[in-house]
């Protein structure tokens, strides 16, 4: 019998407690005879046992939406049988996703386990997942991630379903997840894995890339080449694509949790070029405000799409910085902000372990590293949202993630082909949009704490450049930076010393600023005198930059600057300290979405029954 799954769920929501409470053991028992099901050879019946769990589940969670985990443990399968009842149910889905049968039945395993972790909005609140970690799904989920032709019908489900798992009580408890997903390192499945996260971002790019040419304003056409100037100007009108913060808490966590994974990242996806046949129309779902639809299947398992003409984009990184520039244009919308906030909790997990990675063999390697394109993107940011709704906490993190990349240049001696005044104009504007809105910033935010980090950037090109810039005449030219905008710095220093000499509330946080500025003034106090008597002597009014750059090689072993401790020191990223808020309700929010998005036409595919449709 087809299993009428709207009627089911609907009969269920329709009940009173006490109602429910009367037809409990019925309920025991239909639960126990789907799981026993799940085990038949006939697969009509283990498609029919999966929906009406499904059903189950959904029913009698909505019901009780008010009371706790326990009574819907008790409600579904009852107290005393609940381990067994658990641990049967979890080997048959294992069972049946890590065997050679049918797609469609896995498919349903993905969607019953889906259902299972989402139908409360807070995860670790779910208390029917204990039993999750007890009976783990984590090699059944590996197994589809490393398997292209499982991966290309089922991983973007069996990602989002990591992702979500891995988020259980997770500072709370041992997560079995957890620990398991941060010691993976099998190359087939990392990559896998990176694939599915790839694809599903790529897609994204492509949406947005479409609905920019409707409105015809080019952003995406002037990308010449993969790194240069792959970053999208202001936009002039919204243009609007559901962001997916599944997939980005995928990667996240990822990255996050797994020092391996760093690797999958500069990966060339030689799949993502190959044109495959879909497997089937995927029905189109309705659009929801925070987008945790899996892209169509005919994308997952097709050839990723280029943004633009000349530009092949074959790995994550790449594609996650486009992801993450179109995102952070508009974050004056607050799910936007978040979006983009996440993007830069991922970029400050990714520049950390960047230290840890070998320098990479491969010849084929584009002209510029792939850290240039994560400092034109933090670039970019910079100069593209000073704005009277100041998105402070965005400006921090994109700072830090400079200052871990410099870390990085300067232990490791790298010395980087990169357009440093492009980074040190973007911040030296940044400072003067500080100063020029002191008030109106002031009244919401501690601008000193920006500012200190912006001069201690200056500070490590001034203390430690000579190590990581590319050529001597790049560190001149850093000094021709500093004297050229000397009014920016004397103005900083001007007003950090009034605020740190009055008693108000900054006085503190203004004269750590006025301390970090001594070297920086010691250059302009030195240099500019003997500027100023160079063009005197040789008639000169207004000297061209070469000239500039002669008198500061002339005079660099008479410049006395002191030793600042600290600059290369940074806090390591902490998830659980500072971010544990902001991931839990990231994660009620994809919840409520992937339960959403689990409409009946997925559960009740017309694909399984044409697919089972004589019982032999």
């Amino acid at each position: 019998m087809k299993v009428n799954l709207e009627y089911l769920e609907g009969k269920l929501e329709s009940l009173d407690g006490e109602e429910l409470m009367k037809i409990k053991d019925n309920i025991n028992c239909l639960f126990q005879h789907c799981i026993q099901a799940l085990g038949e050879e006939h697969p009509i019946r283990v498609v029919n046992a999966l929906q009406t769990l499904c059903a189950l589940i959904r029913g009698v969670h909505q019901k009780n939406k008010s009371t706790s985990g326990f009574d819907i443990i008790n409600m579904l399968m009852g107290f005393d049988k609940a381990e067994l009842c658990m641990k049967n149910l979890m080997e048959s889905l294992d069972s049946l996703l890590c065997a050679e049968g049918s797609e469609s039945l896995k498919s349903l395993c993905l969607k019953l386990l889906l259902c299972l972790v989402t139908v409360t909005d807070n995860i670790s609140q779910n208390t029917i997942l204990e039993y999750v970690m007890i009976n783990s799904i984590f090699e059944a989920i590996l197994q589809i991630l490393s398997h292209p032709p499982s991966r290309r019908e089922h991983g973007y489900d069996a990602v989002v379903l990591l992702a979500l798992l891995v988020n259980y009580r997770k500072y709370e408890s041992v997560n079995p997840y957890i620990v398991k997903l941060s010691i993976v390192d099998d190359e087939a499945t990392l990559n896998g894995m990176g694939l599915v996260i790839a694809q599903a971002l790529s897609e994204y790019n492509r949406q947005y890339k479409d609905k920019e040419e409707e409105h015809q304003s080019g952003f995406f056409s002037a990308l010449t080449n993969m790194v240069g100037s792959m970053f999208i100007a202001d936009a002039h009108e919204k243009i609007s694509v559901q962001t997916n913060e599944a997939i980005l808490l995928a990667l996240y966590e990822a990255v996050h949790l797994n020092r391996n994974f760093i690797t999958v990242l500069a990966q060339s996806h030689p799949e993502m070029g190959l044109v495959t046949t879909p497997v089937s129309p995927a029905p189109t779902t309705p659009v929801t405000p925070l987008g945790t639809t899996p892209p169509s299947s005919d994308v997952i398992s097709s050839v990723e799409l280029p943004l633009d003409a000349d530009v092949q984009t074959s790995n994550l990184l790449i594609t996650f910085l486009k992801y993450s520039s179109i995102v952070m244009q508009d974050t004056k919308d607050e799910h936007r902000l978040h979006s983009g906030k996440l993007c830069l909790i991922i970029l400050t997990c990714i520049a950390e372990p960047m230290r840890h990675r070998k320098k990479a063999a491969d010849k084929n390697l584009p002209c510029r590293p792939l850290v240039c394109a994560v400092l034109d993107l933090m670039v970019e940011f910079i100069v593209t949202h000073m704005m009277k709704e100041f998105p402070m906490d965005l400006y921090i993190r994109c700072i830090q993630v400079v200052h871990k990349l410099l870390c990085y240049q300067k232990k490791c001696r790298v010395r980087l082909h990169y357009t440093w005044r492009e980074l040190w104009s973007a911040l030296i504007n940044l400072l003067k949009f500080l100063m020029s809105n002191e008030t109106v910033l002031l009244a919401k935010h501690n601008i000193f704490t920006l500012a200190l980090m912006i001069v201690n950037l200056f500070n490590m090109f001034i203390t430690y450049g000579d190590t990581f810039l590319p050529t001597p005449s790049s560190y001149d030219e850093l000094y021709y930076e500093i004297i050229r905008m000397h009014q920016s710095f004397d103005n900083l220093y001007s007003m950090v010393l009034r605020l740190s000499t009055n008693a108000g509330q900054w006085k503190e946080a203004a004269s750590k600023v006025t301390h970090a500025l001594v070297n920086i003034r010691a250059i302009i106090n030195h240099f500019n005198p003997k500027i100023e008597s160079y063009a005197a002597v040789n008639h000169i009014s207004q000297l061209s930059e070469e000239q500039v750059l002669e008198v500061v090689r002339a005079n660099y072993d008479t410049l006395t600057l002191k030793l600042q401790d600290g600059l290369d020191q940074y806090e390591r990223y902490s998830e659980q300290h500072k971010e544990a808020a902001f991931f839990k309700e990231l994660v009620r929010s994809i919840s409520t979405n992937v339960r959403r998005n689990l409409a009946f036409h997925t559960l009740s595919q017309e694909v399984l029954l044409k697919e089972f449709s004589t019982i032999s």
